[in-house]
């Protein structure tokens, strides 16, 4: 692990904290990264040392400084060897080639098709089509036993994103159950070593199948528009296209799994806050962007590295280190959101949050995201007004996932 550089006027940098493989007490552990300073060392799962950036303002401005870059070229500890092939985090550190982790014209080149075909005005087309998803799965709900508890990620927050990804870009639904085991793995601290290569090549070569069947017979979809685009002369690899397609698929259901979940523990866990909403005193949109702040989808989002020394706040970011950005800690930001950070409050005006992202690297799914859960929250408790958690808040676990605020289950009771 190295040394911070000793520059005049850096503050010193405290004893690193190593962050929780099984992710226990995830607010807690955001408070302590917050409370440690603008740019905190940190003890990934299986060892690894980084930076995190905590606090709103030094994580807006490193998220457009281009000294920062997604290249893992330039990361000192992969050039010297000191990350194994093995390492859970693996997938999500070198995912390959694809529009996360290439900067400048070459991310703006990859990048460019998909953001046309996520425009907020092409994501609104898809109201229809989500929504008639949501009142499949909400008519599925309504068929079970009154007082049967219900795990409502399985049953709801889970198949309508996955649903919702998989038909724009168009991945059979017969992929899903082998995609939701592989998934499990790619994301969990918990994979053992000796699986993870087995993992990464079971996930590309059902993504290479995927895209070899729509190179063969095309759809209306944006694998297919990434193939025809290769075709047309915009010259994407086939490993480009392939990545993309996992990366979509990967955070175009992941986030928003999380968004409606965190929602939903968010007002059976503040009654007050769910009364106004339910009486429409506050619409569903601030229900929506004050899960996104307070209890972020995104826990950490892995990995940028420095191509220089940078000054951030009172430290220095070391040229050649790894920087994460922990969206948990910074979306309770006093300094950007008042003392009353820590609190969960639909009434919060204004929200400027930066949870999907800012910067050249914006989440480009967002639109999408905020739309399935606009569309699904109020649907689900129009139907299901009554709806409470089946056990304690202390006894929701949370999934030994680093990126993702995410839960095994949500056992709830859809009635009185």
């Amino acid at each position: 692990m190295s040394c911070p550089i000793d520059h005049t006027g850096a503050v010193p940098a405290a004893a690193p904290i190593t962050l929780d493989p099984f992710v226990t007490d995830l607010d807690a552990e955001s408070a302590a990264l917050r409370a440690a300073g603008p740019l905190v060392r940190v003890v990934l799962p299986g060892g690894v040392g980084v930076y995190a950036v905590t606090h709103h303002a030094e994580a807006r401005a490193l998220l457009t400084d281009p000294r920062v870059v997604k290249d893992i070229g330039v990361w000192g500890a992969w050039q010297r060897g000191e990350i194994p092939l093995d390492w859970p985090l693996i997938g999500l550190a070198n995912p390959g080639r694809s529009m996360l982790t290439v900067d400048g014209d070459e991310h703006r080149r990859l990048r460019t098709l998909v953001a046309q075909a996520l425009t907020a005005r092409r994501v609104e087309k898809l109201r229809t089509g989500i929504e008639a998803l949501t009142a499949e799965a909400l008519d599925k709900l309504a068929g079970l036993p009154e007082g049967e508890t219900v795990d409502l990620k399985a049953a709801f927050a889970y198949p309508l994103p996955m649903n919702v990804i998989s038909e724009l870009m168009g991945v059979d639904a017969a992929e899903h159950p082998r995609l939701k085991a592989l998934f499990e793995k790619f994301f969990s601290t918990q994979t053992p070593p000796e699986e993870v290569p087995q993992m990464m090549a079971d996930l590309g070569a059902l993504f290479s199948r995927i895209v070899e069947s729509k190179r063969a017979t095309p759809g209306d979809d944006l694998t297919s528009a990434l193939i025809a685009a290769s075709e047309d002369g915009d010259h994407l690899s086939t490993e480009e296209i392939t990545n993309t397609l996992q990366l979509m698929v990967a955070a175009g259901h992941e986030t928003t799994i999380s968004l409606i979940v965190n929602a939903v523990v968010a007002l059976e866990t503040h009654p007050e806050q769910r009364a106004l909403v339910l009486a429409g005193e506050v619409p569903w949109e601030n229900v929506i962007e004050e899960t996104l702040r307070w209890a972020t989808p995104t826990s950490h989002v892995l990995i940028r590295f420095a191509t220089e020394d940078i000054e951030v706040g009172d430290r220095i970011l070391p040229k050649g280190e790894g920087l994460i950005v922990s969206f948990g800690a910074l979306g309770r930001d006093e300094a950007q959101h008042g003392e009353t950070a820590g609190a969960f409050d639909v009434t919060r005006t204004p929200n400027r949050h930066i949870s999907f992202g800012h910067g050249p690297h914006v989440c480009p799914g967002a639109a999408l995201s905020r739309l399935e859960a606009g569309v699904a929250l109020p649907a689900l408790y129009a139907r299901f007004p009554h709806l409470s958690l089946a056990v304690p808040r202390a006894e929701l676990r949370n999934k030994p996932v680093l990126t993702q605020n995410d839960l095994f289950d949500l056992p709830v009771r859809l009635h009185p």
